[in-house]
């Protein structure tokens, strides 16, 4: 297949990366380690190792996502209850107004013994005095009329604002309890995998970092032997270029979960501000991106796409051409180039579509 630099000076830091101009290359698997260095302690393989560190971390992944919605969920509510809290307080200070406005027509009326004054000129005997009362009187009812049911409409509403608030402070706690159950998960797990790599010699880490590179080489070489890429390098559209270009400009910043920038991102914090700086706001989270943009063919994909992984939905990178991504692998690891057929992929979503 003919191959094309990626498109212009928005990727040139692209075009720079050598090992991006022979995907073979840059993908051949590296010599697998020897038998008799297979072996971790307590019977376990390394590759049982690798596997189990790569599933706490799945399980980190996923509890990410739930944390970066209910964190969401909970600025959203806090929100829509500060609105509420200010119409309430418009309506009570509406109240007030209306109420003093009825008290004044009411002590009127006792100072003219109980009649409004259009009434008092309705019994003239002046004809001329009698049509003006009449009107005015008329007048005088429709403004009372007016004030009770504008009166009665307020405390409606307020009487609706004040039970919306009690929905949504129930939403909000139940949002802070969310994120609290996954910041637990997240944490728990990330400290399962951690004590399991620290039980590692240095030696044996050295060969469990071989051995993912191995795998993410395997399975890149795999993908893309399989034809499942029609063209590799299309032309991204104008902000797909911007998205990708801020999101090559992250690389080497380190994996924080539920960090957005501008110092460390999670996975759809990077990619989800990437297109915010393209101009073009999408989900936060993988789940959203997933369910919320248009879904794109494999084959058809073009630079800024998002390519989604897992069958949960609970990791996200973005293509750059080539058969690459840049994304934020895990807690551990910085944003980095890496092939998109080196993760279990579930799907392409297209932000500008």
């Amino acid at each position: 297949m003919k191959r094309r630099h990626c498109a212009a000076a928005a990727l040139t830091v692209v075009c720079a990366l050598a090992v991006l101009s022979a995907p073979a290359q840059a993908w051949a698997a590296p010599a697998p380690p020897t038998a008799s260095a297979t072996r971790a302690p307590a019977g376990k393989s390394l590759a049982e190792v690798r596997e189990e560190i790569d599933l706490l971390y799945r399980k980190a992944e996923a509890a990410t996502d739930a944390y970066n919605l209910a964190e969401k969920q909970v600025a959203e509510q806090t929100s829509e209850l500060d609105d509420l809290g200010r119409a309430i307080d418009e309506g009570r200070q509406k109240i007030a107004r209306l109420k003093d406005q009825v008290g004044a027509q009411a002590r009127e009326q006792y100072r003219n013994a109980g009649l409004p004054p259009g009434t008092q000129l309705v019994l003239s005997s002046d004809p001329r005095l009698f049509l003006y009362g009449l009107n005015q009187m008329r007048q005088s009812q429709q403004a009372s009329d007016g004030v009770l049911a504008e009166l009665n409409r307020t405390q409606a509403d307020l009487e609706l604002y004040t039970q919306d608030a009690q929905v949504n402070w129930d939403e909000l706690e139940a949002g802070r309890v969310e994120q609290a159950r996954a910041k637990a998960e997240i944490n728990a797990r990330i400290d399962e995998a951690k004590k399991l790599e620290a039980r590692l010699e240095k030696e044996e880490r050295a060969r469990l970092l071989a051995l993912e590179k191995q795998a993410q080489a395997a399975a890149q070489s795999s993908w893309l032997s399989s034809g499942a890429l029609k063209d590799i390098n299309r032309e991204a559209s104008p902000s797909g270029k911007a998205a990708v270009k801020f999101a090559l400009a992250q690389i080497g910043k380190p994996y924080v979960w539920g960090a957005e920038g501008p110092d460390s991102y999670d996975c759809s914090g990077l990619t989800s501000q990437a297109w915010a700086a393209a101009k073009r706001p999408i989900p936060r989270t993988s789940q959203e991106q997933w369910a919320q943009l248009k879904h794109i063919a494999i084959g058809d994909m073009r630079p800024g796409d998002l390519i989604i992984y897992h069958g949960d939905a609970t990791h996200v990178g973005m293509y750059i051409g080539d058969g690459m991504v840049v994304h934020a692998p895990r807690p551990g690891r910085n944003v980095t180039l890496t092939g998109a057929g080196s993760m279990e992929i579930l799907g392409v979503v297209r932000p500008d579509a």
